[in-house]
């Protein structure tokens, strides 16, 4: 039996939302750093899917624990659906979140309204210790702001326009952010999955 998931990830941001939503399961959660497991996986995938996979598979053999990955991104489809797949390493890995945004503001500049339609894409992997694999997909529509607003949230959130909420991802509390969210439907979904099994 499972007694802990440990997710491919050191962003303090994403593990706060992923123990929220997935503390119904009774398992302790932990990050990579937090397991003292160091790898880094080349992300040679060309879908959210296969990266998210590949992210989970070199650490699966190195546990008996749950092994958890997603990939994620932001796709803009009058950019032809960048930063896509490279959204984390769109412009650098290194480079602030304030340079990227201001980045695709500018590239958006001139696009009207009607085409400024985005969406932001997780796919999330669990490898558990039988060597079963679930792979789910989270997405929720939106459209690329004028201006970063907000405070809440991390990554591509200030830019990202909630039409039927009126404001941006980054506006939202994180408790209603976590309900609606891409990762969040995705965590979700994955919930239902392993509350069905037993682990």
């Amino acid at each position: 039996m499972a007694t802990r998931i440990i997710f491919a990830t050191g962003n303090e941001g994403k593990m706060r939302e992923i123990r929220e939503i997935l503390k119904g399961l009774n398992l302790e959660i932990v990050s990579m750093k937090e397991a003292g497991i160091e790898r880094d996986a080349e992300e040679t995938g060309t879908t959210f899917e296969e990266n998210a996979l590949i992210k989970a598979r070199s650490i699966a053999g190195l546990t008996y624990d749950i092994v958890m990955a997603d990939d994620s991104g932001l796709e803009i489809d009058a950019l032809n659906k960048e930063p896509g797949i490279y959204s984390a390493r769109y412009l650098g890995e290194d480079t602030s979140y304030d340079i990227k945004n201001t980045t695709l503001l500018n590239r958006m500049k001139a696009v009207p309204e009607p085409r400024r339609t985005a969406r932001f894409v997780c796919a999330l992997a669990a490898i558990l210790p039988t060597g079963e694999e679930l792979v789910v997909r989270g997405e929720v529509e939106g459209r690329i702001a004028y201006e970063m607003k907000g405070k809440y949230g991390f990554g591509y959130d200030p830019i990202f326009y909630l039409p039927q909420y009126g404001c941006t991802s980054a506006e939202l509390l994180p408790e209603k952010k976590n309900a609606i969210s891409h990762r969040g439907k995705a965590l979700t979904q994955m919930y239902k999955l392993l509350s069905e099994r037993e682990i």
